[in-house]
C-alpha cells in the first residue's frame, strides 16, 4: 500500500512541488492533528499509515492507524462519532497532515466521553507537574 503514493523527490519537488509524497516514519506512518472545522478547536492526534490516507481521501471520511491495536480504523465506526473531511492540509516537508472535519455524534473525538482528546493541562509547580483538567 506505499506505493499508493510516490517517493518524496528533492526538498525543492518536497516543499514546493506539487505532488503529494508524504513522508511516512520508519514504522510506515504520518502524525495527523484533527481540528473541528467550525471552531478550529482540536480534537485529536492519530497517526495514519498509507492505506488510512489513501481510504481518506477516497472517501472522506476519516481513518486512521491504530498504534495499539495495530489496525486500521474508521473512526466513528463504534462510536458513532463518524468525521467527514473538509479539508486536509501536509506540512512544508509533508511528514504531518492538518485535517479539519465536521465531527458527527455528539460531536466528540475522545474515547473518554470529551469532546477534545486534549482535556488536561500540564502546570509546573513547587511539587513539580501536575494536570489540571479544562472543561
Amino acid at each position: 500500500m506505499a506505493d499508493a503514493f510516490p517517493p518524496p523527490g528533492t526538498k525543492a519537488e518536497l516543499e514546493e512541488g506539487d505532488v503529494l509524497t508524504p513522508r511516512f516514519d520508519k514504522d510506515g506512518l504520518v502524525v495527523c492533528v484533527t481540528v473541528d472545522v467550525k471552531d478550529n478547536s482540536i480534537l485529536m492526534l492519530a497517526y495514519m499509515n498509507a492505506e488510512a490516507l489513501k481510504l481518506t481521501l477516497e472517501t472522506g471520511t476519516a481513518h486512521y492507524w491504530s498504534r495499539s491495536r495495530q489496525s486500521l480504523w474508521r473512526k466513528g465506526d463504534t462510536s458513532g462519532q463518524v468525521q467527514k473531511v473538509v479539508e486536509i492540509r501536509v506540512d512544508c516537508d509533508q511528514d504531518a497532515l492538518l485535517m479539519s472535519v465536521e465531527p458527527g455524534g455528539d460531536g466528540g473525538a475522545c474515547h473518554t466521553g470529551r469532546r477534545s482528546c486534549f482535556y488536561r493541562k500540564i502546570v509546573a509547580g513547587d511539587g513539580g507537574a501536575r494536570l489540571v483538567f479544562e472543561s
